[in-house]
Formats: structure tokens, sequence, C-alpha cells
């Protein structure tokens, strides 16, 4: 037997009471694919946590992220994700900040959001008014930059490697074996419209590139079963030529 499925509450009672707490201190409230989004400004974040917390039963967080939308202003957007462990139900929290502005820090409401505003901050470099402990806690101390900021290159700027000769981990600007390559995904049999190197020696000027079909002014056919070397007079032959040996009777003593 199979155990029933978790009941979780529907978006209609949720909206209305996150409305109803909220009032005019929420932005924005969006419903897509079954989920609740809503944005707040940065002045208003712990406030509108805060409620939601006490009044509308959300009780958890559960994850902090980052965005970094490199063409707007503000550039980057902080999502919280709620959970109501009473109704089962989740619900995302946005607010958006600058480089240069810092977001309030929202330990005082929930502790575990000490390591989460460090991620965003290793990983994005928004800075989080009010967390006492705000460093690094993915990358390394010497770490120059922010990961996923979408300005970041995508080698970075130094490589780690362990030297044999002298017998510590040494940082070294970033050397690739090779270029980085752009795959098209196209079969060079199947209508490439390029050469691939070596190509161009087979190919004359103004002939067709790899991948054309020839042109036939008049394909061939078979008009008759005998003109493939198949019919019964060519079973009749290979059978002649199979030879079967019949099996050997087993002798009982």
């Amino acid at each position: 037997m199979n155990p029933p499925a978790p009941r979780y509450t529907a978006n209609a009672g949720p909206i209305a009471a996150i409305k109803q707490a909220l009032g005019k201190d929420m932005l924005s409230l969006d419903e897509a694919h079954g989920e609740i989004a809503i944005h707040v400004a940065p002045d208003q974040l712990l406030d509108c946590l805060m409620q939601l917390r006490e009044t509308c039963d959300y009780q958890q967080l559960m994850e902090i992220a980052g965005v970094d939308w490199l063409e707007r202003d503000p550039r980057f957007e902080i999502v919280y994700m709620l959970l109501s462990v009473t109704k089962n139900h989740r619900i995302r929290v946005h607010t958006v900040t600058s480089e240069d502005r810092p977001v309030p820090s929202v330990t005082g409401i929930w502790p575990v959001a000490g390591w989460l505003e460090r991620e965003v901050f290793d990983m994005y470099g928004v800075l989080f008014e009010g967390n006492t402990d705000l460093r690094r806690i993915l990358t390394d101390y010497g770490f120059t930059g922010h990961p996923l900021r979408k300005d970041f290159p995508q080698t970075g700027y130094v490589e780690l490697r362990y030297s044999e000769e002298e017998k510590r981990v040494k940082y070294e600007p970033v050397r690739l074996a090779q270029d980085f390559r752009t795959f098209d995904f196209l079969s060079p049999w199947e209508g490439a419209e390029y050469a691939l190197p070596g190509d161009e020696k087979a190919i004359k000027d103004g002939g067709p590139v790899r991948g054309t079909p020839p042109k036939i002014d008049e394909p061939k056919v078979t008009e008759k079963p005998s003109d493939t070397g198949a019919g019964a007079a060519a079973n009749t032959e290979s059978k002649k030529r199979t030879v079967r040996k019949k099996p050997k009777a087993e002798v009982v003593k």
C-alpha cells in the first residue's frame, strides 16, 4: 500500500494572507508555474520577512540566492526562499541592490542566514549590513573577484597547483593548453556550410563544399530482380553450393 501524498496548501489562501499582512510594504506579488514571488524594497525587507514569519507562518529560511542582471540598474537581485512547515508551502521574496548598497542582514530573524549571506557575498560581492562575520566561505582567502558575476572571466585570473619541487601550493597566472572552441553541432556530411581543415586541397575554386550531394543526371535503377543477382535462379544456385552434413547417429554400447 502506497503512503498518501503529503498535503500542501493551495496558493489562493496564502496569497490573500500575504497581501493583508504586507499591505503597501510589498511592491508586487506574482504567481507563475504554481509558485509565489513577492517583490519588496530593500528598506522594507526586514519588516516584510518578520511579518511573513510571525503572521503568515513561514517559519524557516531555506536558501538565499543571488542573480546578476548585468544590464539592469540596480544590478543584483537577492532571493529568499521561505518554507511554512505547518502549511507545507513555499514562497520566494525578491529584493534588488547595487554593488555599493548593502542589504539588511536577516541574521536577527534566522541565524542560519549568516552562512547563506556569506555565500552570496563570496559569489557576487553583495554586502549585508549587520552580518558580523561577512567573509569568504566558498573560495580561498586570497581569491580575487566574485566568480558568479557576469563580467567575471570563465578562466578566472589565477590557477592553483601543487609544486613538487617547492613542496607547497602555488598560485600562477592561468595558462590555457588550447584556445576556447565554438561547437555548432553541424555534421560536415549533412550540409555544413564551411570547409574543414584540409578540404581546401580537394575542393577546387567554385566547387562544392563537403556535404554537398553529387549531381546525377540519370539515376541508376534496377528494372527487374535478375539485375540485382536475386531471384529464383540465384536461390537454387545458392542451395547447390551449400553443403549440409548429416549428423552422425549415436552408437549405443
